[in-house]
């Protein structure tokens, strides 16, 4: 198994029926028991204005999740302005 965070990861202990939604480029790791649902974002402002983009993760406790601060697509867009290019 490889695993590979980006930023801070960042664990929360939920208690049953405990919810915590997140956006999914957050998510590291969650316990077995900590059940997850994709929920479509309501309302065209926060669409495309939200910066969270369409969808978001429900994770539902009992149970840990761990959640990274920095997802491998905004690690990307730090990287980029030092990648050597041709032109």
């Amino acid at each position: 198994m490889f695993l590979e965070a980006d930023g801070t990861l960042v664990e929360y202990d939920l208690g049953p029926g405990e919810v915590l939604l997140v956006d999914q480029g957050h998510v590291f790791l969650f316990e077995e028991q900590v059940s997850y649902e994709i929920e479509t974002i309501k309302g065209m402002k926060n669409i495309f204005f939200g910066g969270e983009g369409m969808f978001l993760v429900k994770l539902i406790g009992p149970g840990k999740v761990m959640l990274q601060s920095m997802p491998i697509s905004n690690l990307a867009a730090k990287i980029v302005p030092f990648v050597p290019s041709k032109g």
